[in-house]
């Protein structure tokens, strides 16, 4: 059994902890942290961490979000003139999936002392072993380990579409707080959800919408789902560059600074929630049990990947799997009014009912006026959109792109806007 994130996201609603910021007494976080051999800065990456309690302030909490967990994994079912080998077991991915037992709480804070007072975070807070298990402090030990790792070199060569950890520290209950610097709380899945309800709106005054207006929003909306989507693929690229697979990229692991569509041209988009992600190095292959790669590693034997470097290669392209359907998500959920189409509903027709061939499904959505601005937007470019998806969501794993290839691909550049 493995867990991975579930595209709940972060309640819009806020609860205050207090009316001031408090000081949050604890010791230092007693994760370990495991040294990358051939990364001299590593030391220095641990040295930069803030682990002193002290250093910190917490505010108020600003919500929370849980996991699910993968309880089995089937390959699609076989539909009229349509075969597949059993090799798509470990390509595709059908789970049945229930509800996990990490609950994490995300809250707001500050760096109280040092040279970075001040600093604005974002505490997420793995709950401790009497709550969650050893598999939160497995899940907080490794996204720890993940950010460490990515971080662990000059500030020119990080990559500004990741979240950055400043620190973290352990209570006496045993919870992990992990301190992110707060370059945004919106996720991707809040952005589609308030474009989403804003198309209900235009939609719904259509005979008073004037045309020119509805041009522009469209617009606007396009070039702000294309820059999200450059922003996540860069930051997927960069994992995969060094040596890191994500592993629960979805909407809410992406992170925003606006969502405001006029403001694209100052869009960041940036990932987060790495508690799944795998090191994917020669010579470090993960294949214990008690490790996040164990499922992958099963799967990509499933689809005829065995030597170190095929699973490397099965890993990355399963990441780009997921980055797909975040893709297909960003194309479907902003230009759709609420309750037309979902993230279940989306994955569901691509993998079930059309069994990921695009053309078909693209027919099938011309048929529905609701799902016509997100047919328009993929068929930008001659079809650009439909192509791109075609080849993530490509049922050999081999022959899916890798990162940079997507971000060089005609409809992520946006040569046609």
């Amino acid at each position: 059994m493995v867990v991975v994130a579930t595209n709940c996201v972060p309640s819009s609603r806020v609860f205050s902890l207090s009316s001031r910021p408090s000081s949050f007494g604890g010791k230092a976080l007693n994760l370990q942290l495991r040294p990358r051999s051939g990364h001299r800065d590593w030391g220095l990456c641990k040295a930069s961490l803030i682990m002193d309690p002290d250093s910190f302030e917490v505010g108020r909490l600003i919500g929370s979000y849980g996991f699910m967990n993968i309880t089995s994994y089937s390959g699609l079912k076989q539909g009229m003139d349509m075969e597949y080998s059993p090799a798509d077991i470990g390509r595709l991915r059908v789970q049945d999936v229930g509800e996990g037992n990490v609950k994490i709480r995300l809250y707001e804070g500050r760096i109280a002392q040092g040279p970075r007072r001040g600093t604005p975070v974002i505490f997420k807070v793995y709950p401790g072993q009497q709550v969650g298990g050893v598999e939160a402090d497995m899940m907080a030990a490794n996204e720890l380990n993940a950010h460490a790792s990515l971080q662990s070199r000059s500030k020119a060569a990080i990559c500004q579409n990741i979240q950055i950890l400043l620190g973290g520290f352990e209570t006496k209950t045993g919870e992990q707080w992990l301190a992110f610097r707060n370059d945004g709380k919106y996720s991707a899945a809040d952005y589609a959800k308030v474009a989403s309800e804003k198309m209900s709106k235009y939609l719904g005054e259509q005979e008073l919408w004037n045309p020119f207006e509805k041009d522009e929003t469209i617009k606007r909306r396009r070039n702000f789902v294309i820059k999200l989507l450059q922003g996540a693929m860069r930051g997927l690229a960069y994992m995969h560059d060094h040596d890191r697979l994500h592993q629960s990229l979805g909407p809410a692991s992406v992170v925003l600074n606006t969502m405001v569509e006029k403001d694209s041209a100052y869009l960041v988009p940036r990932l987060r929630d790495l508690a799944f992600s795998v090191d994917v190095r020669y010579s470090q292959p993960e294949e214990s049990s008690r490790t996040p790669s164990d499922e992958l590693w099963r799967r990509a034997s499933a689809a005829g990947a065995f030597t170190p470097m095929e699973k490397r290669a099965f890993g990355i392209a399963d990441d780009i799997y997921e980055a797909g359907l975040l893709f297909a998500y960003l194309a479907f959920i902003p230009f759709c009014e609420p309750g037309v189409m979902d993230s279940l509903s989306l994955r569901r027709l691509l993998e079930n009912t059309f069994q990921l061939d695009l053309d078909a499904m693209r027919e099938y959505c011309l048929a529905d006026d609701r799902l016509l601005e997100a047919v328009k937007f993929l068929d930008l470019g001659a079809g650009a959109g439909w192509e791109l998806l075609q080849a993530m969501l490509n049922r050999d794993f081999r022959k899916r792109p890798i990162a940079d290839t997507v971000l060089s691909h005609r409809f992520v550049a946006a040569k046609f806007l």
